[in-house]
């Protein structure tokens, strides 16, 4: 298929700039794969459609301030780094705006001082390789003071990133940190959401997969087949792996809370069916046609136009009624992308 069959109008102002005020308020788009059809319901209701036996899988992976900025040693003008991926003990892949003024051997300062990078080298894709120096501390928590809430460029504030995005850029499942996105459709979950799924008689299962710029990384290949999502790390433990497969075995339903989450799950999935424990490298593009082998229904935001993440949500539901579903959110203004609404596919 082409890139192109992915495409929507979307109005800006759908665009959601801020989180609401609770959680759990978004709105919910019901998706039914085998009837084809769709109906609007609210989040807050999100439990009615768990069945006793279910098993909610939640992605628990952490956000880390990945956005750096500063400027050039002794220079005015300011620069940004967006830490991509760490490829030794301090020294990280970037995005770095603007690119084309650094210079291998420039140092880059942020904070008051607090941490400095230096240019190694610039690669041919554009990304910018740096050697960050913390004084012997820890790069993290230097990070955790003077770094940013990695917020998506499509959110245009005229401030930077805000204590109350520390908190609602991130899951209240969060725990293993790592992740350069969040995982956003775990974003509506409350404490009392999660209490109601369990209340439901269902089994809530968590598993870490690191968010990393191949989640939200455009494709630039007009033949989807031409097209590889980067690897991303995480780990699913011995625990979660056996809840999984036995609820597979017993052909109970498994939900997947995110495309991430869904991505980690049938990458993990080997040929005879079987969810492997262990230290995770989820490396499946996926696309119309793919046989889901674990995952059987899907909570999902809306995403971009020709993404990876709107394939896969095609993938799951098929393409005619995901499209259409799509155009019905835009006519009914729901709230798009990380801030915003969500769907469930069923």
């Amino acid at each position: 298929m082409l890139i192109s069959e992915f495409d929507y109008k979307l109005p800006d102002e759908l665009i959601a700039q801020e989180p609401l005020a609770s959680r759990s308020a978004s709105r919910m788009l019901m998706v039914n794969r085998c009837q084809q059809n769709w109906w609007d319901e609210r989040f807050q209701n999100f439990s009615q459609f768990i069945n006793e036996g279910d098993v909610v899988v939640l992605n628990n992976t952490r956000v880390f301030p990945a956005r750096l900025v500063g400027n050039r040693q002794n220079l005015t003008g300011k620069v940004e780094l967006f830490l991509v991926r760490e490829m030794a003990d301090k020294t990280w892949e970037t995005l770095a705006r603007p690119a084309r003024r650094l210079k291998e051997g420039s140092i880059l300062v942020f904070g008051h001082d607090q941490l400095k990078a230096k240019v190694l080298h610039k690669q041919t894709d554009g990304r910018v390789v740096v050697e960050f120096e913390t004084d012997g501390d820890d790069l993290g928590e230097v990070l955790e003071i003077v770094g940013q809430t990695p917020l998506p460029p499509y959110i245009h504030r005229l401030e930077k990133p805000s204590s109350k995005d520390r908190e609602r850029y991130q899951t209240v499942f969060a725990r293993e940190k790592g992740a350069i996105a969040a995982p956003t459709a775990g974003l509506h979950f409350t404490p009392e959401i999660l209490a109601e799924v369990k209340g439901r008689g269902a089994e809530i299962v968590e598993i870490t997969l690191h968010v990393g710029y191949g989640t939200f990384e455009p494709v630039r290949a007009r033949d989807l087949a031409d097209h590889q999502v980067a690897p991303e790390q995480g780990e699913i433990s011995a625990q979660s792996a056996e809840k999984l497969n036995t609820a597979k075995k017993d052909k109970r339903r498994i939900l997947s809370v995110g495309t991430t989450t869904a991505r980690a799950l049938e990458s993990a999935t080997d040929k005879n069916g079987e969810i492997q424990a262990g230290a995770q490298t989820a490396n499946l593009t996926i696309t119309p046609g793919y046989d889901f082998k674990t995952v059987n229904a899907l909570l999902t935001n809306f995403h971009l136009p020709q993404s990876s993440l709107l394939v896969l949500v095609s993938a799951f539901a098929g393409h005619e009624i995901t499209m259409s579903a799509y155009a019905h959110a835009v006519a009914a203004k729901y709230r798009f992308y990380s801030y915003g609404d969500c769907m469930l596919i069923i």
